[in-house]
C-alpha cells in the first residue's frame, strides 16, 4: 500500500472539522464522505472491459480510500460512469483543446479518463495512456479553455494539494477554492495559481 493512503485519510476525515478551511466548490454534493471502497475484481474487470491499465495511484485511492465521492468540485464519480476520452487535434496553433468520447479500440490516440465531475462541458480527468499517463488534467470539453495540466506527480498528490490547500484556507481558482477570506469579502477576486 502506498504511504500516503493513511494520511490521506486522516487528512479527509479532519477537513469538516476545520473552521478556518476553504470552502470547495460542490462539496454539498459528497459533504467529504468518500464512497465505499472498489474491490481488486471490480477495477480489474472495469480494466479489462476498456483494455487500459489504471494509473497505480488512481486504482489504489479506489481500493483503498474510495470509488467515488470525496473529491474537488462535484466529487469522484462511480468508476461505471466514468468514460474513455481522447484530446481533440490541434485545429491552429496555440487554440485550446476539447476533448471527445474514445471510439472502442481507439488504442492509436492518447487516452484519458473522466473521473471527476465539474459541471457543464468542463471536465477533470487522468491520462490512462500517453506520455502523461498518471497525471490529472482540467479542462473543458468544447475547448473553450484549457487542457490544464496539474503539476502534481499523480492522483495521489494532486487530491493531496486539494486537501492541504482547503486546510490552509487558501484560494485556488483551478481546484475551485474559495478563503474565508475572500468568502468575506468576495469583491477582493485574487486569481490563484494553477494545479
Amino acid at each position: 500500500m502506498d504511504p500516503r493512503i493513511p494520511r490521506l485519510r486522516r487528512k479527509l476525515a479532519a477537513i469538516p472539522f476545520q473552521p478556518l478551511r476553504s470552502h470547495s466548490f460542490g462539496e454539498e454534493q459528497h459533504e467529504f464522505r468518500p464512497g465505499p471502497k472498489l474491490a481488486e475484481a471490480r477495477v480489474a474487470a472495469f480494466e479489462a472491459e476498456h483494455d487500459i491499465a489504471l494509473p497505480d495511484a488512481y486504482r489504489q485511492f479506489l481500493t483503498r480510500i474510495g470509488g467515488s465521492g470525496a473529491a474537488p468540485f462535484y466529487g469522484l464519480m462511480p468508476l461505471e460512469q466514468c468514460s474513455l476520452l481522447v484530446m481533440n487535434p490541434r485545429e491552429e496553433p496555440l487554440a485550446p483543446r476539447g476533448f471527445d468520447d474514445a471510439e472502442p479500440g481507439c488504442h492509436g490516440r492518447d487516452l484519458f479518463l473522466h473521473v471527476i465531475e465539474m459541471g457543464c462541458t468542463d471536465v477533470c480527468v487522468i491520462a490512462v495512456t500517453g506520455p502523461l499517463t498518471g497525471r490529472v488534467l482540467i479542462g473543458n470539453s468544447d475547448g473553450f479553455w484549457g487542457p490544464n495540466v496539474s503539476s502534481a506527480t499523480d492522483f495521489l498528490d494532486w487530491y493531496e494539494r486539494w486537501l492541504n490547500h482547503m486546510s490552509a484556507g487558501r484560494d485556488n481558482r483551478a481546484l475551485e477554492l474559495t478563503s474565508p477570506q475572500l468568502r468575506a469579502h468576495p469583491a477582493r477576486h485574487r486569481p490563484a495559481p494553477n494545479i
